[in-house]
């Protein structure tokens, strides 16, 4: 445990020197906050119609608890489209960080005596990980935080409230947030170790986005309705490809025959 505190003190000293790192992980996730919040801002004065109310769309429908008017549903359906966005802060954060985190330290000539000391493999990349997964699951967390208290300073209905923080929100966010940032390194980890250009490497890693705007665009295009199943489920395939992603992280990465291997 003492050498793994050591590479996560070590990988934070090196990577938080990097702005783009800082500008990811302080900038993407307050946009990402923003938007919703306009929204929920600039619809503030909707009102129920004849023609929308809570069954117009599955969408709504699913967004919708029943007391809530028409307007209200728009909002709560609203919001609900931008639930997938928002898992892009726990997907490219940690994308960015991993993806520097190898074949900066090749760049920089510091992986060779990292390579030397007796830390396993395991303990290497469990510590590279936990650098990228920490500050990714901080930064989702915070984000959250801070939309539920800009959402409860304009939100006037509490009923309304709760449908904007429903038990798929809170799934998403507290479950599917943190397996979607151990993907999104481990995956990153696997392209650090087998490329030697961090911008190449980031750029490939960044293909892990890929998925939450195919969901993104995939909801928004009413081809599915994201409810608490299907987030739940999606929380249990997450689970079986993180373990199947570090299986595979741990046997790409060959410790004996990398520096060689990079010329």
């Amino acid at each position: 445990m003492h050498k793994i505190k050591t590479i996560l003190r070590k990988e934070w000293a090196e990577v938080f020197k990097n702005r783009m790192v800082i500008f990811t992980v302080a900038f993407l996730p307050l946009l990402l906050v923003a938007i919703p919040l306009g929204i929920i801002y600039s619809t503030r004065g909707a009102v129920a119609a004849d023609a929308l109310n809570s069954a117009t769309t599955p969408q709504m429908a699913a967004a919708c608890p029943k007391g809530l008017s028409g307007g209200q549903c728009f909002q709560a359906m609203m919001i609900s489209e931008f639930m997938m966005l928002f898992m892009l802060v726990p997907v490219a954060i940690p994308a960015t960080i991993a993806a520097y985190s190898i074949v900066g330290e090749k760049t920089t000539h510091s992986l060779e005596p990292l390579l030397a000391t007796p830390i396993s493999t395991v303990e290497l990349l469990v510590g590279k990980a936990l650098a990228a997964v920490i500050p990714a699951v901080l930064a989702t967390y915070a984000a959250f935080g801070i939309f539920a208290l800009g959402a409860w300073v304009i939100v006037a209905d509490r009923l309304l409230m709760s449908a904007l923080l429903d038990v798929r929100w809170l799934i998403a966010i507290f479950l599917v947030g943190p397996l979607l940032a151990v993907m999104a390194v481990t995956f990153a980890l696997m392209v650090s170790s087998r490329v030697n250009d961090p911008r190449v490497a980031e750029q490939i890693s960044m293909v892990i986005i890929v998925p939450v705007l195919a969901g993104f665009f995939g909801q928004v295009a009413g081809l599915f309705v994201l409810d608490r199943q299907i987030i739940s489920i999606t929380a249990l395939v997450m689970l079986a490809l993180d373990a199947l992603l570090v299986y595979w992280a741990t046997r790409v990465f060959q410790r004996e025959t990398i520096l060689t291997r990079w010329k």
